[in-house]
């Protein structure tokens, strides 16, 4: 038996245990013998897998110790409390008679030798959550029960070597769900991508194409490069596992453990990456109409504050506004224009309170945002006194997906959405950097627009 021990490779392959026990203790002169028995408690003491082998016949499955009989549910009791011991029970009288009707009743492999039976023995040696022995139609003797006790400590090897690839199987399942679950992202990718293929917002596709592309790539890289490295680890705890070396199989999971928590990391990283697509091709029904920009703008101006302070009660910032009261109000969709200015806030905040993190003296984290009637066109211009944006950077950061934060603090698609928004509203959005001494974003809009036809008048009276 323990050359089957050896050779199992998957969990189902426990039934070759019971089947060399019950061949092994047949050329043992064991005539009385009815079955050969391995049963795992699945680890809630509700769940067992059992593997039985009678002459010639196999079977191997899953049982809740609620589906069966009484008696079967006292014996997973008895077991369950009977760790590195012998557990021995013989059913006879009533209760034999009422197991054997259940059995009847249940079972379509009925074992008609029951019927010539007066009693049937249970002998099962546990090993942790693991049981091996023997059922019987009649008591064995002390020789005999000592013959079975030598068995035990070769199913030993077998039940380390079981828990050792059921673990394995576990997490190859686990590669397995990672992996379904990137390629359910990539359909959803892909149908977003069909999405914003034909959205109006789109400057150039092909831009966004291969931003979209490179921002996926990262995280599809690092799942597929660490599937493959846990699955060649996987391969080679297999081999320890053939050797009996069992410190390396804990060493070699512990690897493919980290393995399997990147690849969850990078996934859903690539599920955020689609989110955003999603907003990124939201098509506007809002309407047109005239509010006041200087109200909008500093109502986003305390939401943007308050905001990042509600996050860290600890951040401190000086407001400045500006506001050119001559300007009226303006024809434009409020909300989206509140959400680019909120973006843009968002981003001096994050800026500011960065380079505070750099506790240089005397340094006041400033934002302050303006407008002014110029000519034709209006003016929104937010400021911040932060490091600046790197000049080999500055053609980039209207791109999609393109993010000077860390890793999973942002998208890219914040100005992205904005700049689209803007330009939406027939305006322009600029930015003005300077290293070290910060960075001003502008919102150009024309003054006058042109109404929609079909869309009722609110001109302000």
């Amino acid at each position: 038996m323990r050359a089957v021990a050896l050779t199992i490779q998957k969990s189902n392959d426990l039934i070759k245990v019971a089947e060399s026990l019950y061949n092994e203790l047949r050329l043992l002169d064991f005539t009385n013998i009815r079955n050969a028995q391995v049963v795992i408690n699945l680890g809630d003491n509700q769940n067992y897998l059992v593997c039985i082998y009678t002459e010639g016949t196999a079977e191997i499955f899953k049982e809740s110790r609620y589906e069966t009989s009484p008696i079967i549910q006292n014996l997973y009791d008895e077991l369950d409390t009977s760790h590195n011991a012998l557990y021995q029970k013989e059913i006879k009288d009533k209760e034999f008679e009422d197991w054997l009707t259940w059995r009847k009743n249940t079972t379509s492999t009925f074992d008609k030798k029951l019927l010539e039976a007066r009693s049937v023995c249970f002998y099962l040696y546990s090993i942790g959550e693991g049981h091996l022995g023997i059922s019987t139609y009649n008591s064995i003797t002390k020789q005999q029960l000592e013959i079975l006790k030598r068995f035990r400590n070769v199913f030993e090897l077998a039940y380390r070597r079981f828990m050792d690839v059921a673990k394995a199987e576990e997490q190859a399942e686990n590669l397995k769900l990672e992996k379904e679950t990137l390629e359910k992202t990539l359909i959803e990718l892909k149908a977003t991508q069909s999405q914003l293929i034909h959205s109006e917002k789109m400057a150039s596709l092909g831009e966004l194409t291969a931003g979209i592309a490179h921002e996926i790539q990262n995280p599809l890289n690092f799942v597929n490069n660490f599937s493959e490295i846990s699955m060649e680890l996987l391969e080679e705890m297999l081999e320890e596992l053939n050797s009996g070396n069992i410190e390396e199989v804990k060493f070699i999971t512990k690897d493919v453990i980290q393995n399997l928590e990147k690849t969850l990391y990078h996934g859903k990283r690539a599920d955020g990456i689609v989110k955003g697509m999603l907003q990124h091709s939201r098509k506007n029904t809002d309407e047109k109409k005239y509010a006041d920009i200087n109200a909008l703008a500093d109502e986003y101006l305390r939401l943007a504050y308050h905001g990042l302070r509600a996050k860290d009660k600890s951040f401190n910032a000086t407001l400045e506004t500006d506001f050119d009261e001559s300007i009226g109000k303006v024809y434009l969709i409020p909300q989206d224009m509140g959400r680019v200015i909120l973006n843009l806030l968002n981003n001096a905040f994050y800026a500011v309170n960065d380079k505070k993190q750099q506790n240089l003296k005397y340094y006041q984290p400033t934002v302050s945002i303006s407008t002014k009637k110029n000519k034709e066109k209006i003016e929104i211009k937010i400021s911040d006194n932060g490091n600046g944006i790197p000049q080999n950077i500055l053609d980039k950061i209207f791109q999609p997906f393109f993010t000077t934060k860390p890793t999973g603090e942002g998208t890219g698609l914040g100005l992205s959405l904005s700049y689209d928004i803007v330009k939406a509203q027939s305006g322009e959005l600029k930015v003005q950097t300077k290293k070290e001494k910060g960075t001003t974003f502008i919102i150009e809009l024309p003054l006058h627009q042109k109404k929609d036809q079909n869309q009722k008048s609110d001109t302000p009276k």
